[in-house]
């Protein structure tokens, strides 16, 4: 009967960020392009001394470091960082005179790059028309004769090399000095291969090669393309976020005197930035305005858009004494609150740390992707050298007669030199052998690995976010698609939590039904419980004084006891009773029986060492309770009753909930209720446990469990201990977040299925495969729009996600 104090929780869920001895250090890292740097970028950060662990999220650009705290200068973690190639910064917390906005500075920021991408592909295309145009052949030849003129040809490969090309050059360069090679490095590769080899035609014809400049134009193109629509679907899936961040208040309006007489008196509000708000400070909130931070309301009444905290339109009502919170919108009324939460202890502060945290969680699946990221690059190097060495030395003794479409011929003609395109050529061996292996470089991506799983996490989790369900990441979304029971507390969390007296049934003559419930309350006036809470109300409904009582000592889920007036009073169940050796009538006993058989909660009060009453308590089912319990079995899931409340009690919620008695596991006190989940999931069982509570008595059972849904009434527990919180404190919510869970896991592994899948497929055809027998070759610049098209898709899924409503 007593709330689990915050202090003594300790989690054991791997949701927990840090230890006591370690700090979490944020960077913002640049640069990234694909999952090799990413694996590059992870490598770095743990060489540095008191590094223990680094998590890189590349759709978000972020890296999470935690180090013993106290060893690493995260200045200069950043700078070394920055120093390999990836431009680094430390994210720092807002201080209270800094007024930027993380939200625009964010979208700023995206929009500068989409900028500056948009302007590079815009010479990129240019000089793909130009080069395309003649490499169709005599096709605008009469009105620009210069497009058959090779030397002009040369002159755009050049300018598109310098210009759009110079940046991914320069990185794959740096990529492969610092030993971690990337994808920037393998376009380079092929970009630099074709134009140089064409190069070498052009200047020595004498040597039989043929040109093909048109084809480090078109790769640079695709890929420039690619990058572009890329960047465009990442921040479409990153939007949910950002709009998150945009609802953080920037001023508030502090009232001077919280005098009553002047509150409205525009001489006694001054506007402030919200981040120098205090607890205590009274403020001034006017129809429009969003509240600053979280508070409670103390004069005016209002209507409330709580939409953004819970995903529920429907304004709500407040007036003196109710709560407020911070980003939520007044509508109605003029009010003032009195700030109880600012910065970032705000709800909303809490809610934006704990989705930017989940969307830089992996999920298990990836480290898959993760590990052949690492080596990728030299795989593709390879296979690349070993296509080169097998056509050139094996491919084209077997296959004479094979040809590759494309290139620019050096011609003679009638003792001059006449430069013209042919659109097809027999190409010599090698440079067919030299097109197949730059087809190979450009080819393989892993880009799309390295998106894989990110966009799919930060679609998924700010979905979430805007409905009210807050998913803290990647590895609680594949547990959660593995789930197969889902265990519900009773008191609280399928009842409303809000119990009221029923039944006062008196056994000794000498203490009456108002003198029973007097004691009660006195005992009761030591705890917080909705049973406790429930006997002092029926005390103030009935007008009765409650005595002082001392020596309170309580056991959670047994009972209380306490000193009233010099008298030694008990109040629990028959349990607590038997322990403090209370006889208990078979009479009694049938009556508690029949009370609880009708899903009342029993509690027994003894007065001195003598049972004198009985005072029984009922709490009524959520009304979504049943809707709940009924799609979670049409999903296919077990669901089970887990309470410390009495068998009969239990039984009589379980069967109006369709719950068989199998399911219910009853006068569980708190205490056990971590190792009843833990049976389940022992070897005998091996059940994938979801636990859903109120975040408070249930924390070690949340935590133990696979997965811990905890409602929003117990938010600091909740926000600490469980891995799905449920903002609306809805029951529903529970199947939502489960069936949003799935469907963003499923979309993950659709992705990687499609970037294994492209490199699966994509390099054979690269290589030639299809050469000999179909006459089917992936060139480079089709190489590269493939390429680019398999990141391009990847995210373009992800953000699919989005069309999902549970």
């Amino acid at each position: 009967m007593q709330l689990i104090p915050k202090t003594e929780i300790v989690s054991e869920s791997p949701t927990t960020p840090t230890t006591l001895d370690s700090e979490k250090i944020i960077l913002d890292v640049g640069g990234m392009k694909c999952a090799g740097c990413v694996k590059a970028v992870e490598k770095q950060l743990l060489q540095y001394p008191g590094v223990k662990s680094v998590c890189v999220n590349l759709a978000t650009e972020v890296a999470v470091v935690e180090a013993e705290r106290g060893t690493v200068d995260a200045e200069a973690l950043a700078q070394k960082l920055t120093e390999t190639g990836f431009p680094s910064e430390l994210r720092r917390n807002k201080n209270a005179g800094d007024k930027s906005d993380p939200a625009r500075n964010s979208a700023t920021k995206q929009r500068q790059e989409i900028q500056g991408t948009i302007r590079q592909l815009v010479v990129a295309i240019l000089l793909l028309v130009l080069s395309g145009i003649g490499h169709v052949g005599d096709l605008g030849s009469s009105i620009f004769p210069f497009l058959n003129n090779i030397w002009f040809h040369c002159g755009l490969a050049t300018v598109a090399i310098i210009v759009p090309g110079r940046h991914i050059l320069i990185e794959g360069w740096q990529g492969w000095r610092r030993g971690a090679p990337n994808m920037n490095t393998l376009i380079g590769l092929g970009v630099l291969t074709a134009y140089t080899a064409s190069l070498v035609a052009l200047l020595f014809p004498q040597m039989g090669w043929e040109c093909f400049f048109d084809e480090p134009v078109m790769m640079l193109g695709f890929i420039l393309l690619g990058r572009t629509l890329e960047r465009q679907a990442r921040g479409r899936a990153a939007s949910a976020f950002r709009q998150l961040l945009a609802l953080k208040p920037q001023t508030a309006r502090l009232i001077i005197s919280p005098d009553p007489e002047k509150l409205i008196s525009g001489a006694n509000i001054i506007e402030i930035p919200a981040e120098q708000v205090r607890v205590g400070e009274w403020l001034q909130v006017l129809p429009g305005d969003k509240v600053p931070v979280d508070g409670e309301v103390r004069f005016g009444q209002t209507t409330v858009d709580e939409s953004m905290l819970t995903g529920e339109v429907v304004p709500v009502m407040k007036q003196p004494g109710d709560t407020v919170t911070g980003g939520t919108l007044n509508q109605s009324g003029a009010i003032a609150i009195q700030s109880t939460r600012t910065g970032d202890d705000t709800t909303l502060a809490q809610i934006v740390a704990l989705v930017e945290a989940a969307q830089t969680r992996k999920a298990p699946v990836q480290k898959l992707a993760d590990r052949v990221a690492g080596y990728f690059t030299y795989g593709v190097l390879t296979a690349s050298c070993l296509t080169f060495a097998f056509w050139y030395l094996l491919g084209t003794q077997l296959w004479p007669d094979v040809a590759i479409s494309g290139g620019m011929e050096m011609a003679h003609d009638m003792g001059h030199t006449a430069q013209h395109l042919l659109p097809h050529t027999q190409y010599s061996e090698l440079l067919i052998s030299l097109k197949l292996a730059i087809a190979v470089m450009v080819v393989a991506c892993p880009c799309a690995l390295g998106l894989a799983t990110p966009t799919a996490i930060l679609v998924g989790t700010g979905m979430g976010a805007e409905r009210g369900l807050l998913i803290k990441g990647g590895d609680v979304l594949e547990k959660v698609h593995k789930l197969d029971t889902v265990v519900f507390d009773k008191t609280g969390t399928l009842t409303t939590g809000k119990p009221t007296v029923t039944d006062c049934i008196v056994l000794v003559e000498s203490v009456s039904p108002s003198s029973l419930i007097q004691l009660a309350a006195a005992v009761e006036s030591g705890t917080y419980h909705p049973l406790s809470t429930a006997i002092q109300q029926e005390a103030k409904f009935q007008e009765l004084t409650i005595p002082n009582a001392v020596e309170f000592h309580t056991e959670p889920g047994l009972g209380v006891s306490a000193v009233v007036e010099g008298k030694n009073v008990l109040l629990g169940n028959w349990e607590w009773l038997n322990y403090h050796q209370v006889n208990i009538h078979d009479k009694v006993h049938q009556q508690g029986h029949k009370l609880a058989k009708a899903g009342k909660t029993v509690i027994g009060v003894a007065v001195d060492g003598t049972l004198s009453g009985l005072i029984a308590v009922s709490d009524t089912l959520r009304p979504d309770a049943q809707i709940a319990v009924d799609k979670l079995h049409q999903m296919g899931l077990r669901v089970m009753l887990l309470s410390g409340d009495r068998p009969e009690a239990v039984q009589a919620i379980a069967k109006q909930l369709g719950i068989n008695n199998d399911d219910i596991m009853a006068g569980i006190p708190p205490a056990q209720k971590a190792a009843t989940i833990q049976s389940l999931q022992s070897e005998k069982t091996k059940s994938v446990v979801a636990m859903v509570g109120d975040g408070i008595n249930d924390a070690p059972a949340l935590s133990q469990a696979d997965v811990g849904i905890a409602l929003h009434s117990g938010t600091d527990v909740a926000m600490e201990t469980a891995e799905i919180i449920l903002m609306r404190n809805s029951l529903t919510d529970v199947v939502k977040s489960i069936q949003l869970s799935r469907a963003t896991f499923n979309t993950i592994r659709q992705n990687l299925f499609w970037a294994f899948a492209y490199n699966t497929i994509g390099i054979p055809l690269a290589a030639g495969v299809l050469l000999p027998s179909w006459g089917f070759n992936l060139g480079p610049s089709s190489a590269a729009a493939l390429m680019a098209f398999s990141s391009v898709s990847v995210v373009t899924n992800s953000i699919l996600l989005r069309r999902f409503a549970p």
